[in-house]
């Protein structure tokens, strides 16, 4: 028996409404997919524009990978150790280039679409969500 059907998990889904207000509201997370040379995790800054996760790049460096489309995972998350709460929000789905000249417009003016690493980096990428899943955890010890 497993702690979910025991009843004892501390663990319980988010809302797909709380996981786009997550999504929406936060502008760092990780970028995950099988690259050439084995699993690869990479944090990234991003906005949501049309449903989409996007973020910058350089079309040079190791996350160029993903202008060609590529299955991946997305995760933000944020985990308090001191007070034993967290919660995760993952998207699944495709990444691939932002092509469109009207796209690319837009989201060169976007307000925080600006990457924290330095160096050029022209390249957009965006991921098409085919799930947005997330959860809420407490530790066994956490206060209710």
């Amino acid at each position: 028996m497993t702690s979910a059907e025991s009843g004892t998990s501390r663990f319980h889904p988010l809302t797909a409404r709380q996981c786009e207000d997550l999504l929406a509201t936060h502008r760092a997370g990780r970028v995950a997919w099988n690259a050439a040379d084995g699993p690869l995790v990479l944090p990234v800054t991003y906005r949501i524009y049309t449903g989409e996760v996007v973020f910058r790049t350089s079309p040079y460096g190791v996350l160029s990978q993903l202008a060609q489309p590529t299955n991946v995972a997305f995760e933000i998350d944020e985990v308090d150790e001191e007070s034993g709460v967290g919660w995760s929000v993952v998207v699944r789905g495709r990444a691939r280039a932002v092509t469109q000249a009207y796209d690319l417009t837009k989201l060169w003016v976007m307000d925080g679409l600006v990457p924290w690493a330095a160096g050029t980096r022209n390249l957009f990428v965006g991921i098409t969500p085919d799930s947005i899943t997330g959860r809420a955890v407490k530790a066994p010890w956490a206060a209710d």
